[in-house]
């Protein structure tokens, strides 16, 4: 008479099980020396988790009320402050802009108000960021706007001043369409 094999708690050799918990054990040794590397190195080490605009707190400064502007996407919010009369800004078309930046905390980290150059630039053609890319479209010659703009569209967490701007930041951006050719 044939008996069954004995019940073992191990996972066959070479089972799907096994090598997932293998994966899992490299996966999880990585991550630990990478973030003793980063804590050896004197840097801080900070996880790459995109913003949500949604969920920020905003300074009074900053002048969002998230309820009250429309959203775009889960990463842009506008709201029309002054709508404007003249030519619409569409992709392709040149806009010239005056702004500032600033980030939730309401620190102003960009500007050209009130008499700096202005900011000339294609739309649409990933000059600028992909943020205001997509919230400028629509805008008409004279009209304010105001951009929450959350950091997938934004730098995400490649900013070009990490002491100025955080990595993964939502900006706001109070932007006025001077012109557009």
């Amino acid at each position: 008479m044939l008996r069954p094999a004995p019940a073992s708690s191990a996972a066959p050799r070479g089972s799907v099980t096994r090598r997932l918990r293998r994966s899992l054990a490299t996966v999880a040794s990585l991550a630990a020396t990478a973030f003793t590397l980063g804590c050896n190195s004197g840097e801080t080490v900070v996880p790459n988790v995109p913003s949500n605009p949604f969920v920020e707190t905003y300074a009074s400064a900053t002048g969002v009320v998230i309820a009250n502007m429309t959203r775009v996407n889960a990463n842009l919010y506008i709201q029309d402050v002054t709508v404007g009369s003249g030519a619409e800004a569409t992709a392709g078309k040149t806009v010239e802009m005056r702004y500032t930046g600033m980030l939730v905390n309401g620190s102003k980290f960009d500007s050209n108000e009130p008499s700096g150059p202005l900011l000339t630039f294609p739309l649409g053609t990933g000059y600028v960021i992909p943020g205001w890319d997509q919230g400028l479209v629509g805008m008409k010659v004279g009209g304010k706007r105001k951009l929450v703009i959350g950091s997938a569209l934004a730098y995400q967490n490649q900013s070009p001043d990490p002491r100025v701007i955080p990595q993964n930041a939502t900006l706001v951006f109070d932007v006025t369409l001077v012109a557009v050719r």
